[in-house]
């Protein structure tokens, strides 16, 4: 095969897949904003704030927990990152005091149908485990949006080699003789018999 022609051919597939590259990240741009924008709005929507370092909940908390809510204190949560901490280092924090979990505290209610206390926990327990769902929730998603960021970053970037690479291929098959070729064929010498 001739060299221009394969760097002709090369250089044009390198095109085609910095294209498809493109529009890739150019989807996945897309999809990170979108995400982004519906958790951030379904959750300012919800107007969650972060106890105050000087809230008496906030003192309850467990130093590790303390510390990763502490970096969000007072603050309005709009993130999936918030959403993360808020109900793995508050909610859980606050549900694991209550005795067991939803069905657990279900079971011992219908067992215990006439007492009133522990119906209103199991219903105290139930709105804490769904919001906890509910933020976890968004948090997954939100992640997924920061996926899809990366996923763009990584796009753009091997469009940009794969588009840096085929012009370089197509310069090279200018400079190219025109009877050089890939791959020369060998001519088996003539083969004497003594």
């Amino acid at each position: 095969m001739r060299r221009r022609t394969f760097d002709a051919l090369a250089s044009a597939v390198g095109l085609v897949i910095a294209a498809v590259l493109l529009a890739a990240g150019g989807l996945l741009l897309w999809g990170h904003s979108f995400v982004d924008n519906q958790v951030s709005t379904q959750l300012s929507a919800q107007k969650i704030v972060f106890p105050t370092k000087t809230n008496a909940e906030f003192k309850a908390l467990p130093a590790a927990d303390a510390a990763a809510m502490g970096q969000y204190a007072g603050q309005m949560m709009t993130t999936g990152a918030q959403a993360k901490v808020y109900a793995d280092n508050f909610i859980a924090f606050h549900l694991s005091k209550m005795g067991g979990t939803y069905s657990q505290l279900s079971a011992q209610s219908i067992a215990q149908p006439n007492n009133t206390k522990l119906a209103a926990l199991v219903n105290t327990v139930f709105k804490g485990t769904t919001l906890r769902g509910m933020l976890l929730n968004a948090y997954a998603f939100w992640q997924i949006g920061v996926i899809a960021l990366w996923g763009a970053i990584v796009s753009f970037t091997g469009a940009g080699l794969l588009l840096i690479l085929s012009i370089a291929g197509f310069l090279h098959a200018r400079w190219t003789s025109a009877t050089a070729e890939i791959l020369p064929a060998r001519h088996p010498e003539a083969v004497t018999v003594s």
